[in-house]
């Protein structure tokens, strides 16, 4: 069955009626093939977003939105919509994204149904992680990921998932729109809840930083540009101070930012730099880390002397990039 209108030629459905044609022609599509069975299924998708957010005629009724998120989530129709999310077309796949969003968003009661029907249906979140690999679909999982990861709760099962290791294969992938999008939702899943993150990292440090020292190490130029770009932000972010602290005492990966300013590109030095200065600037730092530094200075000093200059854009770094190298002969000094 099928409510598709146009211009109010008939009565408008019930939330009721909307959910049960929608689960009815999913079911259809998920057991049948052929034209109508997708017709169907796409024409009901899109009367659902003409009930959520309006047709251009007529605004949504906020309490039948609710209603309709209310009886999305009693029917089980979130997960009909992830299932059979491959088997739509280019439109049909674009408004249910567009549906997915909106329901996410509905709060019943103080709290978030569909948040909470997805909370005890994690599996979705981990076929929408693993539906990066589908070219067809990957942009739309994406969105609707990044739609669940702005939740807490979602966003921690993600980081603490075994899926979570495959967004560092997803960022490599040969589809640069795939890679970035994927990048994108790696990003939020790193920025959006600072307590989880800070939880996150401190029982999964080793584990964590070892697979993104591959990024930063990626033959593939994009890779290592977005990824030591994104770390030199993220590492100086307030809220992740002491990650930070314990990322400094590491002379593994002093030597691996020493590499990145050795770059060909004047963008991965400069975001290197940023990294590198904090170990320099570290008061309380290992004997192991003074040594390389000073067993390499002629080498470091001349990177950071050939560091691309602001030419009068950003007067901070030409700042920043003199005190250091002034920190660096004073080591060699004190260790004479």
């Amino acid at each position: 069955m099928s409510f598709f209108f146009r211009g109010g030629s008939r009565q408008r459905p019930t939330p009721q009626e909307i959910v049960r044609s929608i689960k009815d022609s999913l079911v259809a599509l998920d057991t049948k093939t052929g034209a109508k069975a997708l017709e169907d299924a796409e024409k009901n998708i899109l009367t659902l977003r003409h009930a959520l957010s309006g047709d251009g005629e007529v605004e949504p009724n906020q309490e039948q939105v609710l209603q309709i998120a209310l009886e999305i989530c009693k029917e089980g129709v979130l997960s009909l919509f992830v299932q059979n999310l491959p088997s739509l077309g280019w439109e049909g796949r674009k408004d249910l994204v567009h549906c997915w969003c909106i329901l996410l968003r509905q709060k019943v009661d103080e709290s978030y149904c569909c948040v909470q029907y997805i909370e005890n249906h994690v599996d979705l979140l981990d076929f929408l992680v693993v539906c990066y690999k589908n070219l067809e679909i990957a942009l739309n999982c994406g969105n609707m990921l990044r739609e669940c990861i702005k939740y807490p709760t979602l966003a921690k099962y993600i980081l603490e998932s075994s899926s979570f290791e495959l967004f560092f294969q997803y960022v490599e992938l040969p589809n640069f729109d795939i890679a970035s999008d994927a990048l994108n939702t790696f990003k939020d899943l790193l920025t959006k809840h600072e307590d989880a993150v800070s939880e996150f990292l401190s029982s999964h440090y080793e584990q964590f930083f070892g697979l993104y020292t591959r990024l930063l190490s990626s033959t593939n130029y994009v890779t290592r540009r977005q990824s030591v770009k994104f770390l030199s932000e993220f590492l100086l972010e307030a809220p992740n101070a002491q990650i930070m602290k314990r990322y400094i005492l590491d002379v593994h990966y002093l030597n691996i930012m020493i590499g990145l300013l050795k770059d060909s590109s004047k963008n991965i030095r400069i975001c290197a730099f940023h990294i590198f200065k904090v170990f320099v600037a570290n008061p309380n730092k290992p004997r192991e880390i003074v040594r390389v530094l000073v067993d390499n200075h002629r080498e470091l000093l001349k990177l950071l002397h050939n560091l691309p200059t602001s030419k009068g854009e950003d007067e901070q770094l030409d700042e920043e990039r003199d005190l250091i190298i002034k920190q660096i002969e004073k080591l060699v000094r004190l260790s004479v």
